[in-house]
């Protein structure tokens, strides 16, 4: 029997809260090499693109993949998840949800790792799908006090800061300029779908940390050449898929202080394998691509909610007379 999960379920079972967690120690477990990561595989075709995503957590056994369609009507994700020993079907379902929650929990961690400890102001580029995910998450690991949003329309920009002002019990204003937005925060979110950098590293201020998440092509970014080379800490998810997807470093690569050798693994920063901020004033960038991992980790704890609350509607997909 396979369960299956609607998205308004995901959301109901996976607050960012315990997402947070989830990443991190799914995060710890493939430093310690108790867990797979496979990188994005992608098929373009006329009007269409899809997308599949897939890992194990080996100690937790759980394997799964994500898989996505891209076209002019819109997005679709699902997520199956099995278990890691029998290989037996544990759970299909939608993962729209699941996927803005897992990447702003992503910028949670990296910003409870490498942003300074009384970080209080955070600046947001950025007020569509995973905006909101990411400013929850980073509410979450730090004491906010306030934040600013900018995007191209006043309007959207007017309502995510109504919005988010009530949600998270925080003073969220709409900015004028995204360099006005960049100079305000301690923590600068980009969460856009910016083909040219909208982060420049002039407007940040001395000890900012940038989450960097909207561009996970080789043609796009969204922070420039300056933005690198003021890094004293560059991060990733996966140093394998963020030299084929991070379109920030692949095309800065020449402003990289030390090149690829000088960009880490946000899982080695957190089991201390690697260090992470060693001043005040540094300037950290965590450049984000998305994990298959995370959504493993997520499908499996949205899972174990799932069947203690009797969420979700059992199907049997086995054909008769299968083994």
């Amino acid at each position: 029997m396979v369960l299956l999960l609607t998205e308004a379920e995901v959301l109901e079972l996976f607050p960012m809260e315990r997402a947070i967690e989830r990443v991190e120690e799914s995060l710890r477990a493939w430093a310690e090499g108790e867990a797979t990561n496979q990188p994005r595989q992608r098929i373009f075709i006329p009007g269409l693109s899809f997308h599949t995503m897939a890992a194990a957590w080996q100690s937790e056994g759980l394997v799964g993949m994500k898989v996505y369609t891209v076209s002019r009507s819109g997005f679709r994700f699902l997520v199956l998840l099995f278990d890691g020993t029998s290989g037996e079907w544990l759970a299909l379902m939608e993962a729209d949800q699941l996927g803005r929650i897992r990447t702003g929990a992503a910028s949670g961690v990296a910003t409870k790792f490498l942003a300074r400890a009384d970080a209080s102001r955070v600046g947001v580029i950025g007020s569509g799908r995973q905006a909101r995910t990411q400013l929850e998450a980073v509410v979450n690991v730090r004491k906010i006090s306030e934040a600013k949003v900018y995007s191209r329309e006043r309007a959207r920009r007017e309502e995510f800061a109504r919005e988010m002002s009530g949600l998270l019990g925080v003073t969220v204003a709409p900015a004028e300029s995204a360099e006005e937005t960049v100079r305000f925060g301690d923590v600068v979110i980009a969460a856009t779908n910016a083909s040219q950098a909208v982060v420049r590293g002039e407007w940040l201020r001395p000890g900012a940390h940038v989450n960097a998440i909207g561009a996970n092509m080789a043609d796009r970014r969204e922070v420039d050449d300056q933005t690198l080379s003021r890094a004293a800490l560059i991060a990733v998810d996966s140093l394998e898929q963020a030299k084929i997807e991070a379109g920030d470093l692949i095309q800065g690569e020449s402003a990289l202080p030390r090149g690829w050798e000088g960009v880490v693994e946000l899982k080695d920063v957190i089991s201390g394998k690697q260090p992470g901020r060693s001043a005040p004033d540094d300037i950290t960038l965590f450049k984000s691509t998305g994990l298959a991992l995370w959504d493993v980790a997520a499908a499996g704890e949205i899972y174990c909610r799932a069947r203690a609350r009797g969420k979700g509607r059992e199907m049997d997909i086995t054909s008769p007379g299968a083994a």
